[in-house]
């Protein structure tokens, strides 16, 4: 018998048309990860949130894309990506002009939720078809390739952007700029881009989508109240209560014909291990940006647009890490690799224990780099291993296990790490207040470093001098502590990854297929326009 082989059909000009309108989304839900840390000082003076409020504008984005990535990955294959792409879309755009003109720490709080649905649509939506549009295995190897370069670019875009914006206009703008792309991707997606839906994938477990957020919500509440006001019976008890309902979600997943997640995925050798890691250097990546760019603005009083400038140099100076990392892990076993690179990022926050208001801004930018380096060296390394771990008809769900546990360490690291800092601070920087101050601005002083720069620009110079004295020093106190909190979340990273991913090597991408067929050799998957 002779077997025949035809070669995949390659992707044409209307293809790759399609996929650059799909990346506008993608670059913009990657930058709303980002593009508020800038906007803090404004949005502080003109709607005034509490600490708590604070946090929730920055966390909820990220909590609740992370909840729903796989739950809105499972939707599409059953109603179809593109149209799931489309909803997604006009949710993120509606949701934007919201949060651009909202008029109280509450409502830009919902805004921004809604946000992380659109986002949870959008990225699992992006990845999904591009995989149905470009068959031929170097095309899509090479659109891949930029669509995680525009997925990492798009968080090291949103502070610039964010700082060129507000250095002209008032903070909304940094929503609104979503709103053009969204009504281009509306328009031209229907034409450019094919429907794709998986027939065979079954029902949608509507029930299954309800307990992963009733899991993953209570949890990060808890231990987000815990860090920032110590342990209380009902904060335990939303963390039990959280764990509880992902043991039932867990359950269900084993039992159901068609789960979201196939948990044989975990038993699998460095797969598991590979999310740990990649959730622990986000963690601390994620996390400790906020103090950097804080720093930058409100210690160091540097514009918007100088401090987002300034922050680009860690990522211009980690350029050539991750294929540096690439080339070293053909000699060298990658689990040694990436305890090395948490090795180098422990070096990095140490640095950063030793800066002060009167610091140098070189000491600053050389902490960031370091740590910088070291985590962009984990994580290329890391999405290499979870993808080999997995079998090939299940490298979709892998990718977005990926995205989850990146968004997941993300937001868990700006709600620990900021709440370890925001601890800090209140309780430093009332020791530090000059006697005589009012009690309301000595609590609006107390809730956050821009409450305290709002509150001196009230009073008179000697008296306002010393508040801003009071309040960087606290600020700078709370910075080492999270650094400290970090260092700690970068050794546990280095023994896990010792721990499971030694001799774990990623399968070679050549000899995966382009497309899981039938038996007849027919898709597995139905494309229409």
């Amino acid at each position: 018998m002779t077997v025949t082989t035809t070669p995949a059909p390659r992707a044409g000009r209307r293809e790759w048309i399609g996929f650059t309108v799909l990346m506008l989304p993608l670059l913009l839900v990657s930058m709303d990860v980002s593009v508020l840390y800038f906007a803090v000082p404004f949005i502080s003076e003109e709607l005034r949130p509490t600490a708590t409020q604070q946090l929730w504008i920055f966390d909820i984005y990220g909590f609740v894309l992370a909840g729903l990535l796989i739950t809105m990955g499972a939707l599409g294959d059953r109603i179809g990506r593109r149209r799931l792409l489309l909803f997604g879309a006009a949710a993120f755009g509606a949701a934007s002009l919201l949060a651009a003109y909202a008029d109280s720490a509450g409502t830009l709080i919902a805004a921004r939720a809604v946000l992380g649905v659109g986002g949870a649509t959008l990225m699992p939506s992006t990845l999904a078809l591009i995989r149905n549009m470009f068959h031929d295995a170097k095309q899509r190897g090479t659109a891949i390739g930029i669509w995680t370069a525009t997925l990492t670019g798009g968080i090291a875009i949103g502070p610039v952007l964010s700082g060129v914006l507000l250095e002209h206009f008032w903070w909304g703008s940094i929503f609104l700029i979503n709103i053009p792309a969204m009504v281009l991707l509306l328009l031209l997606a229907p034409i450019l881009v094919p429907e794709f839906r998986n027939p065979g994938a079954g029902r949608f477990d509507l029930v299954s989508a309800l307990l992963s957020l009733g899991a993953l919500l209570p949890v990060i509440y808890g231990i987000k109240e815990m860090a920032r006001d110590g342990v209380t019976p009902a904060r335990v008890l939303a963390i039990v209560a959280g764990l509880l309902v992902g043991a039932l979600f867990l359950h269900r997943q084993r039992t159901r014909a068609y789960p979201m997640i196939d948990l044989a995925l975990f038993r699998r050798r460095g797969f598991a291990g590979s999310l740990a890691v990649n959730l622990l250097a986000m963690f601390a990546l994620v996390g400790f940006a906020i103090f950097t760019t804080q720093y930058l603005q409100l210690v160091l009083g540097l514009s918007p647009l100088r401090a987002a400038l300034w922050s680009l140099v860690p990522s211009l100076a980690v350029g050539g890490i991750a294929p540096a990392a690439a080339a070293l892990a053909q000699r060298i076993d990658r689990a040694y690799l990436i305890g090395t690179g948490f090795g180098i990022a422990v070096l990095g926050f140490l640095v950063l224990t030793r800066v002060t208001p009167e610091s140098p801004l070189w000491l600053l930018l050389l902490g960031a780099s370091v740590y910088a380096a070291g985590l962009v060296m984990v994580m290329s390394l890391v999405t290499e291993l979870v993808l080999g771990a997995a079998p090939p008809e299940q490298a979709g769900v892998a990718s977005a296990l990926t995205e989850s546990s990146s968004e997941l360490g993300g937001a868990l690291g700006m709600a620990i790490l900021g709440s370890v800092g925001a601890a800090v601070y209140r309780r430093e920087v009332l020791d530090g207040l000059p006697a005589g101050l009012p009690t309301d601005a000595r609590d609006a002083a107390r809730e956050t470093l821009g409450g305290a720069l709002a509150v001196a620009e009230g009073l008179p110079a000697d008296l306002g001098d010393a508040v801003l004295h009071a309040a960087r020093i606290a600020f700078a106190d709370g910075l080492h502590l999270a650094a400290v909190a970090a260092t700690v979340a970068m050794l546990l990273g280095a023994v896990a990854a010792l721990a499971t991913l030694r001799g774990v090597r990623p399968a070679d991408p050549a000899a995966l297929p382009a497309e899981p067929t039938g038996s007849a050799g027919t898709p597995m998957s139905s494309v229409s326009r």
